[in-house]
């Protein structure tokens, strides 16, 4: 079945050329050069230490003089999702530092898409309009370790109203940006009416991180290594807020979480793009370089293949990603929703691919941290987990499949099947 729509294009647009343009440019005279000033605070301070380096402020200043701030956000930028996916494949060849220059990161993105979309205007006023000017950040509770939390209804955290205010018990884990000192705000999300509907159990609440019964208990390493803003394991010991920091109204979090994941888990994956082409670039430098056997690695056939296999496999994930956002542009977010899927479950495994092929030719230069192969690799191998691992997102492709009706071709090829089968 064609799946091709007609009028669909992913031609560059001028405003986005512009963007590209001026962004790259940043990369090139700004970010990169910085990235050896990043890792040496991070070394000399030790892994738990989670301050952010000078750098990345400094970075943040010229990021917002050059226009390149809160590109993320249609409202703020006037960019479509197909206009941002080629700015948030750039940023995404320094992972650590450009989506933080420009206030593009996860998941602070994510936060402010919510509270964008579902917060009142004293909430906004409160904690969107300091995420956006990027003087503080913020941190997304969902997932927990006793259950499986791809599938949110299971969330077991408790957040039951007690007069005028909720209170909060439960533990999360894997709560990215939670240790960073200028985390400032939680969007948390646990079961108000254990009664209601499966889809209806579940609110999302704001709770800024220094209220008391917020304990942060851990920050867990991703293959052995710290990140920056850490992702920390939280216990909610009794925590008290008020009514008023409900976000939308009671039973609605599992709705909340869709619209949430569906533009972020798309960001996610424009980056990966971009981590994998910074990968391809590393192995190409390198096979043209090193020689091995009498001649360079580049003359050597499967050398050779793994370049050719690594391009091919970029470029048909990023157009399925460009097809998921313009998608998202014209039909919105219910109407890409398997599509975000397909790209979610393609995106993280290409990288994690390449970038496995450029380990391979740097040899065990590809495992040090001389080379940012190593970090890239955690980092998307990690992606095949968060926002829903592979399996779900499989089954979400499977179900629509299976549940698609059959196009006049289909349904021709399959009588036709049928009458030779039964001549047989």
């Amino acid at each position: 079945m064609c799946h091709i729509v007609a009028g669909m294009d992913f031609a560059m647009s001028a405003k986005a050329a512009d963007y590209h343009k001026r962004l790259t440019d940043f990369m090139t005279e700004h970010v990169f050069p910085a990235e050896s000033s990043y890792e040496a605070y991070r070394e000399e301070r030790g892994p738990k230490d989670h301050t952010v380096p000078p750098v990345i402020e400094e970075l943040k200043v010229k990021a917002k003089a050059a226009g390149l701030w809160n590109l993320f956000l249609p409202s703020e930028s006037g960019l479509t999702n197909l206009e941002y996916a080629p700015l948030a494949e750039i940023s995404g060849w320094s992972l650590e530092l450009a989506p933080e220059a420009i206030n593009c990161q996860a998941p602070d993105t994510g936060n402010m898409e919510t509270l964008h979309l579902f917060a009142t205007e004293a909430q906004r006023k409160q904690w969107l309009e300091p995420l956006l000017a990027g003087d503080i950040r913020s941190a997304f509770a969902m997932t927990e370790p006793a259950v499986a939390s791809s599938d949110a209804r299971n969330i077991e955290t408790t957040m039951l109203r007690d007069g005028a205010d909720y209170v909060i018990n439960g533990r999360k884990w894997w709560i990215s940006g939670a240790a960073d000192p200028r985390c400032k705000i939680l969007i948390v999300m646990g079961r108000t009416n254990p009664d209601a509907a499966s889809h209806a159990q579940q609110s999302m609440i704001l709770v800024p991180i220094d209220t008391p019964g917020v304990d942060i208990q851990r920050s867990l390493p991703v293959f052995g290594w710290q990140d920056q803003h850490g992702h920390c394991e939280i216990v909610f010991d009794n925590v008290r807020v008020p009514a008023e920091n409900l976000l939308h109204e009671e039973g609605s979090g599992f709705a909340i979480a869709q619209a949430r994941l569906g533009p972020g888990r798309i960001h996610h994956c424009m980056r990966a793009l971009g981590a994998a082409e910074r990968a391809l670039a590393l192995m190409v430098d390198r096979v043209q370089k090193r020689v091995a056997f009498g001649k360079p690695l580049a003359e050597q056939g499967v050398v050779r293949e793994s370049i050719a296999k690594s391009r091919n496999e970029i470029d048909q994930a990023r157009l399925l990603c460009e097809k998921a956002a313009w998608t998202i542009d014209q039909q919105g977010n219910k109407a890409a929703h398997v599509l975000v899927s397909q790209i979610k479950s393609v995106a993280p495994q290409v990288a994690c691919t390449v970038i496995d092929r450029a380990i391979q030719v740097h040899g065990a230069a590809g495992i040090s941290d001389d080379f940012p192969l190593a970090r890239l690799y955690g980092w998307h191998r990690a992606m095949r987990l968060f926002d829903g691992p592979d399996e779900v997102h499989m089954r979400t492709i499977a179900r629509a499949e299976l549940g698609r009706e059959k196009s006049p071709l289909a349904s021709a090829a399959s009588r036709q099947s049928s009458t030779a089968v039964t001549s047989a």
